[in-house]
């Protein structure tokens, strides 16, 4: 049967949130589909859906409700059509795709580590005892706090340009960005520099963009096979599945990274008390295929690792 592509008349309709890096993954979505395809700009539209995360700004994500806050209006407007696909950053996304939902498109992978930025500090290293660090991440604060509970933490929610223009405030002596980010804004300028994983792990799947579509979509699905990156594919089969394991939510300190090795995939990961008073890491590896059965491996170490009380704090 042969593809019915989208038309100017009859455009693929690409769901995503309004923020300027947002709108950079789903025009470089639109890209590759164009490229693919050979089709026109037209062929596409982009709509701009402002969810809840987005309009709930003075209050910390685990206050109103975790990830499922930058999805939930989008995935509703896929549901009832509106919208046919919707793109968005991996790292934001819960472990659980609504009924009807599915995620199987991952476009090639950024730099998944984490920036320092700062106006006035070079390194993470060369901050001083009680110089303030702004940051909305769980994961980030308690993975600081472990490292260098002598430094003082404050909230710091916003996109990239919002939470730049807090430092130039004054409101933090420096904050930390996705790497990625900055990249597909073209701003990798603003990092003072890239936190090695061995410093800092970064988030589950930080740094990859998954398109989601309609389960009885056969036209979407057709469509996003032509740009689905596999090695990516492989990377976050074995971060979700971890994630998945973990119970995790941004409610949750976790880290991981999965990096491949020739036939063979290596998985790091890392969970934290929230204080940071305490941190528990393993790794493994294991050949591509068995990605995911490798991080629910991992995972399972870890939860049999933490004593008793250790997640008291997700109750």
């Amino acid at each position: 049967m042969t593809l019915a592509l989208p038309t100017p008349a009859q455009p693929l309709k690409i769901g995503t949130r309004g923020s300027p890096l947002a709108l950079a993954q789903a025009h470089e979505t639109r890209a590759r589909l164009m490229a693919a395809f050979d089709l026109p700009e037209a062929a596409f539209e982009v709509v701009v859906v402002t969810t809840t995360g987005d309009r709930v700004q003075d209050r910390p994500l685990k206050e109103i409700g975790g990830k499922g806050l930058f999805t939930r209006e989008i995935e509703d407007m896929m549901l009832d059509g509106t919208l046919d696909i919707a793109v968005h950053s991996m790292k934001d996304m819960p472990v659980e795709q609504p009924d009807g939902l599915m995620l199987d498109c991952y476009l090639p992978r950024e730099d998944p580590r984490d920036a320092f930025v700062s106006r006035g500090v070079a390194r993470l290293a060369d901050l001083a005892p009680g110089q303030v660090v702004g940051t909305s991440s769980l994961r980030r604060r308690a993975q600081l706090l472990h490292r260098r509970p002598d430094l003082k933490v404050v909230e710091f929610r916003g996109n990239v340009q919002t939470r730049l223009r807090k430092l130039d405030d004054g409101v933090a002596d420096c904050t930390f960005l996705a790497m990625a980010g900055l990249n597909r804004l073209g701003m990798a300028h603003v990092a003072q520099s890239g936190i090695a994983p061995e410093d800092m792990l970064p988030a589950v799947a930080q740094g990859a963009i998954g398109i989601e579509r309609r389960v009885t979509d056969t036209r979407a699905e057709a469509l996003l096979q032509a740009i689905h990156d596999v090695p990516t594919g492989h990377r976050l089969a074995a971060e979700r599945a971890y994630l998945a394991a973990l119970d995790g939510s941004c409610e949750t300190p976790i880290a991981g990274l999965a990096l491949l090795d020739g036939n063979e995939i290596w998985l790091r990961g890392e969970i934290l008390r929230p204080d940071g008073s305490e941190c528990l890491a393993d790794e493994g590896r294991a050949a591509i295929d068995d990605a995911a059965a490798l991080g629910d491996e991992i995972a399972r170490r870890l939860l049999a690792r933490a004593p008793i009380g250790f997640f008291d704090w997700r109750a």
